[in-house]
């Protein structure tokens, strides 16, 4: 398939993902990079109380967390 056709079936809306090797596929900017942290026992009681409550883990709490900082800096 040429791009110009792929670009027109994406851009009225159809399917595409048949065209896609999905395997291969990356997120732009969302590769992961593993850091360590130490944080206070107060601080970690709270955050899985927070994750307890909303059904997540403490990771998912500290990543949606430092993700909304971010983006209010960017403003």
């Amino acid at each position: 398939m040429k791009a110009v056709e792929f670009d027109r079936e994406f851009d009225d809306g159809a399917d595409i993902t048949d065209h896609l090797d999905l395997n291969k596929a990356k997120r732009v900017k969302q590769q992961h990079k593993r850091v360590n942290v130490d944080f206070p026992v107060w601080m970690i009681d709270s955050l899985d109380k927070e994750a307890s409550r909303l059904g997540v883990s403490r990771q998912s709490v500290i990543k949606v967390w430092l993700g909304e900082r971010l983006q209010q800096q960017k403003v």
